[in-house]
């Protein structure tokens, strides 16, 4: 198998990082069906798509014979065996949790064929975790984008040891068929690329704010006008959601036993208010 067997890609998981995935395989030419089990998220994800199209081609990024293209090849269901059943590459962007994972990949294992590589989207649980919960360990890999999928280039690529190179490859070409920079990495490491430097960069800026050394809003400044980041860990986190910070860390902790991964208690206490950024309203800043 290689790059040019993939021509259907299913999705599973609707939510932010899902439809936008999907979408963008759509846009870039795949036959695409996005599943999720609750309807309502179903339905804002089609609505997504129904939104932006348009919007690109008002924008003069796409045409409305492009856009057209791209609406018909993606669809939407409930059904995830029905979504699955022909797809050549799966990605699943569920919640990071890795018993939930596990049992969605022993479900896609029966369901999917038996070509097909099933890549998660995780940007914390490494591939090995889950791989061993189907008969295709050799075909479960990492594949990370970044939030907004739509926008952001970078695509982490993770082979564990028990990822094939034929998988690890498909992998990294799709990236490129996706217009995507893919990054190959050869070992499983806790955060990956990326995070691994955004995390010791997090830990500085909530360890200055909970010491009262600054405020968070001084603290994504300095970030912003004096490294040339385009955004602070507060505003990044408010993006991808502190509720995904929470159970991230949560997760780093069930599986460490170390204290020191649990969650930052100003990460705790914007949880337990509520508080999950841009996608509730309010977050480290407000967005009503």
């Amino acid at each position: 198998m290689n790059i040019d067997d993939v021509k259907n890609i299913a999705v599973v998981g609707a939510g932010n990082m899902g439809h936008q995935i999907a979408l963008l395989s759509a846009i870039r030419g795949y036959k695409v069906v996005c599943t999720d089990i609750k309807e309502d998220i179903l339905k804002k994800a089609e609505a997504f798509a129904d939104t932006y199209l348009p919007g690109r081609v008002s924008k003069g990024k796409m045409t409305a014979e492009e856009a057209g293209a791209a609406r018909d090849r993606i669809s939407f269901t409930s059904d995830m065996g029905e979504a699955v059943k022909d797809a050549d590459y799966v990605i699943e962007a569920i919640l990071e949790i890795v018993d939930l994972k596990r049992k969605v990949y022993a479900q896609l294992d029966k369901m999917a064929p038996p070509h097909a590589i099933l890549a998660t989207n995780s940007s914390a649980i490494v591939s090995s975790r889950i791989a061993d919960a189907t008969q295709r360990p050799d075909k479960v890999v990492n594949l990370h984008f970044f939030n907004p999928a739509l926008v952001m280039k970078l695509v982490e690529v993770v082979q564990g040891p028990h990822v094939s190179d034929e998988t690890a490859q498909i992998s990294m070409d799709l990236c490129q068929r996706l217009d995507k920079v893919g990054v190959h990495l050869k070992k499983e490491v806790e955060g990956f690329l990326l995070n691994r430097i955004f995390g010791a960069i997090s830990r500085e800026a909530l360890w200055l704010l909970e010491m009262g050394v600054a405020s968070f809003e001084d603290i994504d400044k300095a970030q912003v006008y004096g490294a040339g980041h385009p955004m602070g860990t507060f505003r990044l986190m408010d993006l991808t959601g502190i509720d995904l910070a929470y159970t991230m860390a949560m997760e780093r902790f069930r599986a460490s036993g170390d204290p020191a991964d649990l969650p930052r208690p100003s990460i705790v206490e914007k949880f337990m208010q509520g508080r999950y950024g841009q996608k509730n309203g309010k977050g480290w800043y407000d967005y009503t």
